[in-house]
C-alpha cells in the first residue's frame, strides 16, 4: 500500500506532537517533517517534496496563508490543509483562495483531520462542520 508523505507546520509544539501521534496510527500516512515556523516550510518542501502539507494559519513570522501563496507561486502541487483556531469565514475564504483544499479547526482536530486528508487526496474540498 503506497503511503502519503506529509509535512506539518505549526508553531505550537503540543499540536505538532499530537498531529504526529494521530497520523502514526494510520499506516498509509508518513510524516516526513514537522516544522515550527512558516519561514522554513519552503525550504523543507523543496527538500522533502511531500504529497500533503498541513499548515497552521497563525504562525510567528510568516502566516500559513502567506506560506501557501508562496508555495503555489513556486510551483508546489502538494495538497494543502489548513489547521487553525480561527472559526471565521474570512480566514476560510483566504485559506481556500491561497490554494488550500481543506480547513480544519483545531477544536475538531481529532474528528476532522483524517477525513480532511482523505477528502483532499480525492480532490475534494473539506471544511470543518462548524463553518458550514
Amino acid at each position: 500500500m503506497p503511503t502519503t508523505s506529509i509535512l506539518l507546520a505549526d508553531d505550537n509544539s503540543v499540536v505538532l506532537k499530537h498531529v504526529c501521534r494521530l497520523l502514526k496510527k494510520h499506516k498509509k500516512y508518513r510524516v516526513v517533517g514537522a516544522i515550527s515556523n512558516g519561514a522554513s516550510v519552503l525550504e523543507a518542501f523543496s527538500r522533502l517534496r511531500p504529497d500533503l502539507i498541513i499548515l497552521d494559519i497563525s504562525m510567528q513570522g510568516v502566516s500559513g496563508i502567506d506560506v501557501a501563496q508562496r508555495l503555489r507561486e513556486a510551483g508546489c502541487s502538494s495538497k494543502i490543509i489548513f489547521l487553525t483556531v480561527h472559526e471565521d469565514h474570512d480566514y476560510l475564504n483566504a485559506a481556500l483562495g491561497a490554494g488550500g483544499s481543506a480547513y480544519v479547526v483545531k477544536s475538531r482536530l481529532n474528528m476532522d483531520l483524517i477525513s480532511a486528508i482523505e477528502a483532499v487526496l480525492c480532490d475534494r474540498v473539506f471544511v470543518s462542520a462548524n463553518l458550514l
